[in-house]
């Protein structure tokens, strides 16, 4: 099996958390701003990616994307068509280019993949709980300008790109954030 950048660090998490690796498997390296998919070990597709507004943690209400091993826990927005504004992880009925300049804000777009943290007192647990927090991996309405968006916490992906990579992720898919 050949180990691609990212996956080594995948099992190294598991085996001191006491974890099964899944088939499937994500790295996210907030340092290249990059998502990686891996399948059985082996590199399906990079994608660029954009984080929180804040500095990486796990701290509650700080804005910042949470580090340590989380999984797939919930897939929200099957069908749902490209650029689907989602509030609540409930679609609205609008795209975002549908919405006036006046309710332009950081959309939830698209796709959502909810993350739970796996780690107890880093990114599970009081005050720091990912799935608490609404930490998702989800398409943005800011790819005009992807290199610069930033999210109260998440993962963006582009929404073409998050069709894509929920198509080809199941649920409970670990995802390593660091």
């Amino acid at each position: 099996m050949v180990v691609f950048n990212g996956y080594s660090s995948i099992l190294a998490r598991c085996a001191r958390l006491s974890i099964e690796p899944t088939q499937h498997a994500i790295h996210v390296s907030l340092g290249e701003k990059k998502l990686r998919h891996f399948l059985n070990g082996a590199l399906v597709r990079t994608y660029d990616t954009a984080f929180g507004i804040n500095p990486p943690s796990c701290v509650e209400n700080s804005l910042g994307t949470p580090t340590g091993l989380h999984f797939i826990d919930e897939k929200i927005g099957d069908g749902a068509p490209e650029g689907m504004v989602f509030i609540g992880r409930i679609p609205t009925g609008k795209r975002y280019w549908e919405y006036g300049p006046e309710e332009k804000r950081n959309f939830v777009t698209t796709r959502i993949l909810w993350l739970r943290g796996l780690e107890p007192g880093h990114n599970a647990g009081p005050g720091c709980d990912s799935h608490d927090r609404y930490i998702y991996i989800h398409g943005t309405n800011l790819e005009a300008d992807f290199a610069n968006a930033r999210s109260h916490g998440c993962v963006l992906l582009r929404n073409a790109e998050m069709i894509d990579f929920y198509n080809a992720v199941p649920s409970g898919t670990l995802v390593l954030i660091e």
